[in-house]
């Protein structure tokens, strides 16, 4: 948390900074959109293309603050039980079967099985509620994917960080987790949510930041390779192409080029292409003289 009374610039250079420690390379407006997040106790909804480093942000936030990273992935057919909560029926089956082993049960048999021992705590109610005494970074990840019943969910345990199990009480979040959603704009969500959340956009990166976090990710990397090939996949991501390469496809595509000897020229770009664009229709293009055209314009080769 920031100390009270913190300058703010202070804070913000050193969450780039701590961030910067694990790996993750941030910008300011990036930084102070998730210090404010901190300040405000909201949740921060990231929107981008895939593979800009969406996740990642929760991820390097959970390392940056020595929080623990609690992760609800999203899919079509989410349903409550397993983003909150459920019971073990087993085990609740097997214990009740036991007890009437040993002899006749009474009405304490059901609040011995609906206690917290039998309770299987799914990430919304482990964030709200977690078990020891580190803070928690909660990631919704790709919430776009969720239908929208699941989504008005989510506001709600968002709205109060509170979750109510009938046969417990309600359970209320004694620290709120920071929150970060991600979104690849699979589809539109409701006003509602974005209202809930501060909203940032995470493009994908310039070519000097992609040189910096290349540069974090493959410290081995040959620095002039490094910009070539950043170069050189900005220029794929303005080709026209169905599928332009995130940041996790640059940074592998360079540790290929780096373990194939650090040279980047029109074999090396064919032979390691896998790495870089992963659509078929895109590969056969960019291999059958694309990819050289593209090196060509980038000054490389």
């Amino acid at each position: 948390m920031s100390e009270p009374g913190a300058d703010p610039d202070d804070a913000v250079a050193a969450l780039v900074a701590a961030l910067a420690g694990t790996g993750y390379v941030a910008d300011r407006e990036l930084a102070l959109v998730l210090h404010l997040a901190e300040v405000l106790e909201l949740p921060v909804l990231l929107e981008g293309e895939p593979g800009v480093g969406k996740t990642a942000v929760a991820e390097a936030l959970a390392a940056a603050t020595g929080a623990r990273l609690v992760r609800l992935q999203c899919y079509e057919g989410l349903a409550a039980h397993h983003a909150l909560y459920e019971w073990d029926y087993a085990r609740q089956l097997l214990a009740i079967r036991m007890a009437e082993a040993r002899g006749p049960v009474g009405d304490e048999l059901r609040s011995e099985v609906f206690s917290p021992d039998f309770l299987l705590r799914r990430p919304l109610l482990e964030a709200i509620d977690p078990q020891g005494d580190r803070p928690v970074v909660l990631l919704v990840d790709e919430v776009d994917r969720a239908d929208q019943e699941f989504e008005a969910l989510l506001l709600e345990v968002l709205g109060q960080f509170q979750v109510t199990v009938p046969e417990l009480g309600t359970i209320v979040a004694a620290r709120r987790p920071r929150v970060v959603l991600t979104a690849n704009r699979t589809r539109a969500l409701s006003d509602a949510l974005r209202r809930r959340c501060l909203y940032h956009w995470l493009p994908y990166p310039t070519t000097e930041r992609e040189v910096q976090i290349v540069g974090a990710r493959v410290p081995g990397a040959p620095e002039e390779l490094v910009h070539r090939a950043c170069a050189l996949v900005a220029r794929v991501r303005d080709g026209g192409y169905r599928k332009a390469p995130g940041v996790s496809e640059t940074v592998d595509w360079i540790r290929a080029l780096t373990a194939l000897g650090g040279e980047i020229d029109p074999r090396a770009v064919h032979d390691t292409a896998g790495c870089l664009v992963k659509d078929a229709d895109d590969l056969a293009r960019f291999r059958a003289g694309d990819g050289e055209r593209l090196l060509r314009a980038a000054g490389v080769g």
